[in-house]
C-alpha cells in the first residue's frame, strides 16, 4: 500500500501517517513526504510503530542534529530519553502540581538560547483511559489577534527562565540563566507569524513586570482556547512529532497518576535561535 497521508485532524492542526514502518530505513521520496506533512498540519502521528529507543533516535535524525540524553560515554548516551510519571522505585506519583511541570503549557526548553525545532514522544505504556497531549496552534492564535493587539506586541522580547511559571519565581527552582526571545517569531520554513511563550517565561524587556505578566496570561489564554487546540489520546505504539516553532502542548492531568502508569520516550531535535 505504502506511504498514506490521512485528513486533517482538527482545525488546529495534526495529520496521521500510516503504511511506513519506522524502524526501517526512510525512503528518500518517505522523508519528504513526512516534511510536507509536517510543516502543513504541525502535528504528525505515526500509528502502530515498533521502535527501541535506538531505531527511534535513527529516525529523528533524518530531521536534524538529536539532542543527546544521558551522560557522555555512557550505555544509553544519545537515544531517547525515558519520560514517566515514575519514582526512582517504579512506583507511578502525581506530580501534577508541579510549577514546571509537563501538565502546564509550554514549548520544549524554551529557556535555551536554541530551542528545538521539533519533538517526538513514542507511546511505550499508557493509561487505559486519559493521559492525553494537548497542542496550541499559536500561529492560527497569533493570526486571530486584533489587529491593535497584533500592532502592539511586535517587537517585544520575552525573558525565559528555567523555574519561572507564569509570570512567577519559583525560588527553589530558579536558575539566574536566562534568555530572550521574540514573542512573536517568524517560522523560518514557512515565514508564518507565531506566539512565543508558555511556562518558563518571565518577564517582557522593558515593560513594568506585572503588565508584562498580564499581557502574557492574556496571550497565552487567548491561544489556548478549544478552537486552536489538538488533543491527541494515545495508543500504545504511537509516535508523534511537532513542531515547537508555532506550537504550545501540555500533558493532560486526566487520568489517575498515582496509580497508572504513562511511560514515553520522547527525541529532540535541535532547532535554530528564534527571530
Amino acid at each position: 500500500m505504502g506511504l498514506v497521508v490521512g485528513p486533517r485532524l482538527s482545525a488546529a492542526g495534526g495529520v496521521a501517517i500510516t503504511g511506513i514502518d519506522l524502524a526501517e530505513e526512510l525512503p528518500r521520496d518517505a522523508k519528504q513526504r513526512i516534511l510536507d506533512a509536517f510543516l502543513g498540519h504541525h502535528i504528525v502521528v505515526f500509528p502502530g510503530q515498533t521502535l527501541s529507543r535506538e531505531r527511534q533516535y535513527a529516525f529523528a535524525r533524518n530531521f536534524g542534529e538529536v539532542e543527546p540524553s544521558g551522560q557522555p560515554g555512557s550505555k544509553r548516551y544519545a537515544v531517547a530519553h525515558v519520560i514517566s510519571n515514575l519514582d526512582k522505585d517504579g512506583n507511578p506519583v502525581d506530580r501534577s502540581s508541579s510549577p514546571v511541570g509537563n501538565h502546564r503549557w509550554h514549548t520544549e526548553k524554551s529557556w535555551r538560547a536554541v530551542p528545538p525545532s521539533l519533538t517526538m514522544l513514542y507511546g511505550v505504556e499508557l493509561p487505559s483511559t486519559g493521559g492525553d497531549t494537548e497542542f496550541a496552534n499559536t500561529h492560527l492564535g497569533h493570526a486571530a489577534l486584533p489587529e491593535d493587539t497584533r500592532r502592539r506586541i511586535t517587537g517585544l522580547r520575552v525573558v525565559f527562565r528555567w523555574g519561572s511559571s507564569g509570570g512567577r519565581e519559583i525560588a527553589s527552582l530558579r536558575n539566574d540563566q536566562s534568555v530572550d526571545h521574540p514573542l512573536v517569531r517568524t517560522h523560518p520554513d514557512t515565514g508564518e507569524k507565531a506566539l512565543f511563550l508558555g511556562n518558563h517565561a518571565s518577564h517582557i524587556l522593558g515593560m513594568p513586570e506585572a503588565e508584562g505578566a498580564a499581557l502574557l496570561a492574556e496571550l497565552l489564554h487567548h491561544t489556548t482556547q478549544r478552537q486552536f487546540v489538538y488533543a491527541h489520546r494515545w495508543s500504545r505504539g504511537d509516535l508523534v512529532m511537532w513542531d515547537n516553532r508555532c506550537l504550545l502542548h501540555r500533558a493532560v492531568a486526566n487520568y489517575q497518576m498515582g496509580k497508572d502508569r504513562r511511560i514515553l520516550h520522547r527525541s529532540v531535535v535541535r532547532g535554530a535561535v528564534p527571530f
